[in-house]
């Protein structure tokens, strides 16, 4: 009997960088085990040109991808997620929808590659760093014993990978 497939949400105000850099990771990384898909409550229609080099360049696929709201997973006819991270502090502190299923959640803030002024190759570094911070969650939250861990301690695990390097300083653990 084949493994148990998990879906996961990655959750953002916009929808243009981080969700869309997490979902990608976790759509190569954890391809067979974990189905992702990322969403906004506030999306802006169009990903980052920034978060699509950086993807491309670490041969993460970008096909697909695109900036849309959180209602499309909230709907009846959803998938039904067994996990939903926001990775914003602002899609944190909001009311999100009542997901189907009563996911797991946890927050997993990191600072907003986009909000970086400067040149190219300073934004373009932002978006690198919050590769590489979402990255190193994903690898982690992808070799969790999900199966063997009780809902408490699966949890702990969750909200202790949000506080790991590189996370924000906005409201921690309230996704």
């Amino acid at each position: 009997m084949p493994d148990r497939v998990f879906n996961v949400l990655f959750l953002c105000t916009g929808n243009t960088a981080r969700s869309i850099i997490a979902e990608s990771i976790l759509r190569k990384d954890g391809a067979g085990r974990f189905n992702a898909f990322s969403a906004g409550s506030q999306p802006k229609g169009v990903v980052n040109p920034f978060a699509l080099k950086v993807l491309a360049d670490s041969n993460y696929p970008t096909e697909g991808l695109r900036s849309k709201s959180w209602q499309e997973f909230a709907a009846a006819d959803a998938p039904v997620m067994d996990f939903v991270f926001t990775v914003c502090d602002n899609a944190a502190g909001e009311a999100c929808p009542v997901w189907p299923g009563q996911p797991m959640t946890a927050h997993w803030g990191i600072d907003d590659p986009a909000a970086v002024e400067g040149g190219d190759i300073d934004k373009e570094r932002a978006f690198v760093q919050a590769f590489r911070f979402m990255k190193n969650r994903i690898s982690v939250f992808a070799a969790l014993p999900i199966k063997r861990l009780d809902g408490v301690a699966l949890g702990a695990k969750l909200r202790e990978i949000g506080h790991s390097e590189g996370a924000s300083h906005g409201r921690p653990d309230v996704a």
